[in-house]
Order: C-alpha cells, then sequence, then structure tokens
C-alpha cells in the first residue's frame, strides 16, 4: 500500500467535511434537491478524487483519464461540490444548482459540465453504461489501457434488475477494471431498504457472480483509502466496494432518516446543519494536532 499518511488523513477530512457544506448550501439555495445520499458518500468522494482517481481538470477530456459514472444521479450535489473542490469549475457556480440553464442540473447532463461522464435519473442504467465504457475501451486500446471505471450506486436502485445484468456481463467480460460503489445507507424515497425490498445477502449475490467484494464503512478514511487501493491491483475480475454509510451524514438532524432521502433543509434547517458542520471541522482539528 501506498503511503497514506497523517497529513493525507487531515487534509481527506478536512475536505470531506468542507464537501458536506457546500451540499447544504446549495440545496438551502435550490431549496430542493437530496441531502442524505450526498451527505453520505463525501468521505468516498473526498478519497477516490484527492489520491486514486487519474484525472486532469485542465483536461478534463484526457483519453487516459479514469471515469466516475453517476448511476444514482440524485446525489449529484456531492459530485459537483467535489469537482468544485479540485478545480473543474468555480465554487461561485455552485450556488446555480437546479436553476434553469444552469450547468448543475438537479441530476447530471453530459456534455454541461466538465468532469461529468454520463447522464443520469432514471435509476438502475449506470453499471450497464460503466460496462459499456469499459468494454469499449478495451476494444479501442487493448488490456494496456490503465483507465478505471467507477460505478456509483445507491443500495435503493439496486431493486432495478438492469443492475443484476449488467453485474453478469462484467464477470462473463472479464472487467477488471469496473469498480462498483455502493452506497449502502439502508434507506430509499419510500422508506428502508429492508421494508421495501430486502436486499440481504448482499455481498453473497455479489459474490456469486465472480465479483471481488470489498465491504467497508464508508465513513473510515483509512478503509476507505485500503478498498480503492486493493481495486486497483486485485486480479482482473470487476469489483464492487459495499460502503456502509449513515445517510445524512454529520448533520445529526438528518442521520438516519429516510425523511431527508429527497428533502432539501430550510433555512432554520440549514442554519443548524452548517452550525454542526463548522464544530466538525474544530474536532478535526484537535484530532490532528500534534500529528502532523
Amino acid at each position: 500500500m501506498k503511503s497514506f499518511s497523517n497529513k493525507d488523513k487531515y487534509e481527506t477530512e478536512k475536505k470531506a467535511n468542507t464537501i458536506r457544506r457546500q451540499v447544504i448550501e446549495m440545496l438551502m439555495e435550490a431549496g430542493s434537491g437530496h441531502p442524505a445520499g450526498a451527505l453520505g458518500m463525501a468521505d468516498i468522494f473526498a478519497v477516490l478524487y484527492l489520491h486514486f482517481l487519474r484525472h486532469d481538470p485542465e483536461d478534463p477530456f484526457w483519453e487516459e483519464r479514469d471515469r466516475v459514472i453517476l448511476s444514482n444521479g440524485h446525489i449529484c450535489p456531492v459530485l459537483y461540490a467535489t469537482l468544485a473542490e479540485v478545480g473543474y469549475f468555480s465554487k461561485e457556480e455552485l450556488k446555480t444548482l437546479r436553476r434553469l440553464g444552469s450547468r448543475l442540473q438537479g441530476h447530471p447532463h453530459r456534455g454541461y459540465l466538465p468532469g461529468i461522464e454520463t447522464t443520469s435519473g432514471p435509476l438502475g442504467c449506470g453499471l450497464s453504461q460503466a460496462a459499456g465504457m469499459a468494454i469499449a475501451d478495451r476494444m479501442d486500446r487493448g488490456d494496456e489501457s490503465e483507465s478505471y471505471f467507477y460505478c456509483f450506486m445507491g443500495d435503493g436502485e439496486l431493486n432495478s434488475g438492469n443492475i443484476w445484468e449488467a453485474g453478469m456481463l462484467a464477470s462473463k467480460e472479464r472487467l477488471g477494471k469496473l469498480v462498483g460503489v455502493i452506497d449502502r445507507n439502508n434507506i430509499q424515497i419510500d422508506g428502508f431498504t429492508k421494508d421495501v425490498m430486502p436486499l440481504e445477502p448482499l455481498r453473497d449475490k455479489w459474490e456469486s457472480w465472480g465479483w471481488l467484494v470489498y465491504e467497508i464503512d464508508g465513513h473510515n478514511i483509512d478503509q476507505i483509502y485500503e478498498a480503492f487501493e486493493k481495486v486497483r491491483s486485485s486480479p482482473d475480475t470487476p469489483k464492487v466496494i459495499i460502503a456502509n454509510t449513515i445517510p445524512g451524514k454529520g448533520v445529526f438532524e438528518f442521520e438516519g432518516k429516510y425523511e431527508w432521502h429527497g428533502k432539501a433543509p430550510d433555512a432554520d434547517e440549514g442554519g443548524r446543519a452548517l452550525k454542526e458542520l463548522a464544530e466538525e471541522d474544530r474536532e478535526i482539528d484537535i484530532r490532528y494536532k500534534g500529528l502532523i
């Protein structure tokens, strides 16, 4: 494993917390959107974009880049905030989320914004798109290609049969550079996943098709880092990271509540959330004091 220093961890945790604050600010400004999943995935996006993703904000269509496919497109505020953090566009533009004519639509729109690889909205389609991209890349550039394809999925959208068809295809084609990342936050718009459509034994299902499965705490920076390290050095077969996350992570009022799947905070709720995240920023500084 390559070095992941205390300084790296500190900067990554700080960045993830910044991304969460930006998500809250964007949704307050827009008056609509999806906070629970976006807040829950901030740690994973921070680790991926800061430490593993091969990309270039100055050349967003670099042929040898890795691709991020956001199948659960409703959590796009976390993707937009991350892209702005790493330099794809100005943070000021985040304030235009969901406005008419904005490049930051409520679901990502390919061609509108640099760093967006697919148009998403209807759930369940992303893994098929990612598998197709991986196959096309292998056809175009052969086994020497170093590009990876990271497909983010919500656990609720695993109800869609299209996901399972793509899973079987990826295994059959031995798409070793295809990586699924499942936000296992146990909620969806109508309630808890165990009540709407139970998914367990989830790990066994992916393994039965020949996928390598890594199950992690989606808020443990070390575990996230280790999982992304492993998927880039494991055998030539597709991999999936099942990230156990807390929906609404970082804001106690939102955490674990499916009602926050698709409800934007109002001024009072957002103000309390931002105050709590500011306190977390100070706590991160305290945790790492003397370690870096």
